[in-house]
């Protein structure tokens, strides 16, 4: 079955030309909303042309994720309908490449990395670069980190400070870099890892740092000063919040205590289970985070 349509003709698009495609989809990989707020960052410098179309009502469930709708006294209208598209966008210094966008399949994985790698071909894409965010127990007042992979070693732009070997829950976006590897097309990507507490909130930060990996990635270049600025004012937000409020001041100590003694523990090689001490329970953090996250939700102050 033929999952996608794509355009006959491309405007503005010289014959020949090798196009990178960036892969942001929303609903499972996307901590913080990073892949989204990149998206929606380049969005906003560029609105190409849509190129290729996804049959969403295949690959979309609507009773999990429903779409809104707006009522207006006695009607329905402004359906928000999802979209699973790849549009021709321009970086910064006008150089092309596709994006591809929208919600992430819930059915027929097998058949959307089919769909994919049909518009991989039609456009000869050289590299397909994912885009992604975990919530980790890491603070946010620590470097966030980034785990980069890739179907092929070559494409590997930096080391993951993490070796070892994990059994997670799988994605589209990973199965598709699997089938691209067996038709001999290239895939990376970048996952930003997330502060767990601040995972359902906009984290401009996560997708700075995952626009800076495509760019090391495709020789893309993009302007993130506006990203760069929101990630200051979350900054900025958070801070004040823990100032006005010790008691989850201090859960965020502990956790930046407990980060730093993992870095410890890995720069020399041994291993924190060896250690004594006792942590905070999920439940104890998830409980405190909880005031966390309404405070962040609450109105502002008023004079």
């Amino acid at each position: 079955m033929n999952f996608v349509h794509v355009v006959d003709e491309v405007p503005d698009l010289e014959p020949g030309v090798r196009l990178p495609m960036l892969l942001a989809l929303h609903g499972f990989l996307d901590a913080g909303n990073g892949s989204v707020v990149a998206s929606d960052h380049l969005g906003s410098h560029s609105s190409g042309p849509v190129v290729a179309t996804f049959d969403v009502d295949v690959f979309h469930d609507y009773r999990a994720r429903r779409p809104a709708v707006t009522f207006v006294r006695d009607h329905y209208e402004d359906y928000d309908a999802p979209r699973l598209v790849v549009r021709l966008m321009r970086d910064a210094v006008d150089q092309p490449y596709l994006l591809l966008s929208g919600p992430e399949p819930d059915t027929r994985w097998e058949g959307f990395a089919e769909a994919v790698r049909v518009v991989v071909e039609r456009f000869d894409v050289d590299l397909v670069v994912a885009m992604g965010s975990v919530p980790m127990a890491a603070p946010h007042s620590r470097p966030l980190a980034i785990t980069q992979h890739a179907n092929r070693t070559e494409l590997m732009m930096r080391r993951n400070p993490w070796l070892g070997e994990i059994r997670v829950p799988a994605s589209a976006q990973a199965l598709l870099e699997l089938r691209l590897a067996e038709h001999g097309h290239d895939m990376t990507g970048y996952v930003a890892h997330v502060p767990h507490y601040l995972a359902q909130f906009d984290y401009p930060l996560a997708a700075q740092r995952l626009l800076e990996g495509v760019e090391e990635s495709t020789g893309l270049s993009f302007d993130l000063d506006a990203l760069k600025v929101a990630a200051e004012e979350k900054a900025s937000e958070i801070t004040t919040y823990l100032e006005e409020n010790p008691e989850v001041a201090e859960i965020v100590a502990g956790l930046e205590q407990q980060y730093d003694a993992f870095a410890r523990s890995e720069e020399a090689g041994q291993s924190l289970l060896a250690e004594d001490g006792e942590l905070p329970s999920g439940d104890e953090i998830g409980a405190q985070f909880e005031q966390f996250l309404a405070g962040l939700e609450g109105p502002e102050p008023t004079n």
